[in-house]
């Protein structure tokens, strides 16, 4: 683990977060893009990669207690429409760590505001990261963090996963508040080196109250990872006794602000997508406004969360996954337009 200080950082703004909201606001909502029957579809990534945009996301049976996640990937030219094109990691029966949850999200995109989540390759590589487990059911305890890769992204048969889980709730540098479960990361290269280490992977973590905070890790192959402070970077669970998950980070930079899209879940109230911003990835300013996402209509009558920001042509596209109290989980989209 390695451990800084939080002292003699620069605060962002109050001026500055409203700043922040007006440039990433999606106030028209589109509705589902990515929705099937008999499965629940959730956490899209997105990329764009030769001149087309793609989308990593998971699904699961709405049978749980017989399925587990699997990672597919689908394509579109507008971010609207969208069109299937396959699966890229499956579940098998190799009884591996990895075997029965592989839930993959798209690793190193370009995080500036403007550059539209480009992919990026690293070691000649694509990367993928992935929340992986050996039980059946929804998100089953343990969950570890996988790392896979590809030389071909579009080469769907093609990806390879790491032997080993590249973090996991076992480690013996484990932190407060993250020793049942690793949930999903967001893995990047940091164009400001920010923490002096060129990679950088924010996750949410569960402890064994079932409770879930932000932690970061970073790395200087993109491979062998470290844990980055003592403690969570975002927690607001500890003085929340009706708080339950600050989970599924997203990192943008807009200027030197880097800005974290997250959702927060708070017993029995519907969840929903906000952000914070930082200066230097250690102090975080939460947004205390309207929430970016939230549960407005009959459809995502239950949750509103799992935050994808993309901009592009002077557009914000805001992906996240919809449930309603119909058996229904999908992804949908809003719009700044």
């Amino acid at each position: 683990m390695i451990k800084f200080s939080k002292e003699n950082s620069k605060s962002v703004s109050r001026e500055e977060m409203e700043q922040i909201y007006q440039k990433i606001k999606t106030p028209k909502k589109i509705g589902a893009v990515i929705k099937w029957q008999d499965n629940f579809t959730d956490s899209p990534t997105i990329f764009k990669y030769n001149g087309k945009f793609y989308m990593m996301f998971i699904a699961i049976s709405k049978d749980c207690n017989i399925s587990g996640y699997e990672t597919h990937i689908a394509v579109s030219d507008d971010l609207k429409k969208w069109e299937y094109l396959s699966v890229i990691m499956k579940r098998n029966d190799l009884n591996r760590w990895d075997s029965k949850q592989c839930a993959g999200y798209t690793a190193f995109y370009d995080i500036k505001f403007e550059n539209e989540c480009r992919i990026e390759k690293h070691n000649d590589k694509f990367y993928i990261a992935y929340l992986a487990g050996n039980s059946d059911g929804y998100e089953p305890d343990p969950l570890f963090m996988g790392l896979a890769f590809t030389e071909d992204i579009l080469d769907f048969g093609s990806v390879k996963r790491f032997s080993e889980p590249i973090l996991t709730p076992f480690d013996n540098d484990i932190r407060p508040y993250e020793n049942r479960t690793l949930y999903k990361s967001c893995m990047f290269k940091d164009p400001l080196n920010t923490t002096g280490h060129p990679f950088v992977n924010v996750y949410n973590a569960k402890d064994t109250d079932n409770r879930e905070r932000i932690f970061m890790a970073v790395s200087d192959d993109c491979e062998n990872w470290e844990r980055y402070g003592e403690t969570a970077i975002l927690d607001l669970i500890s003085d929340d006794a009706d708080g339950i998950i600050n989970g599924d980070p997203q990192i943008i930079l807009i200027d030197d602000i880097y800005v974290m899209f997250f959702f927060r879940y708070r017993k029995d109230e519907p969840a929903f997508n906000t952000f914070a911003c930082s200066k230097d990835l250690k102090n975080w300013t939460v947004w205390d406004g309207k929430p970016l996402i939230e549960s407005e209509n009959e459809w995502e009558n239950v949750h509103a969360h799992k935050t994808w920001f993309i901009h592009s042509n002077g557009v914000n596209y805001h992906f996240y996954c919809a449930v309603n109290d119909n058996n229904e989980r999908f992804i949908a989209v809003a719009t700044s337009e």
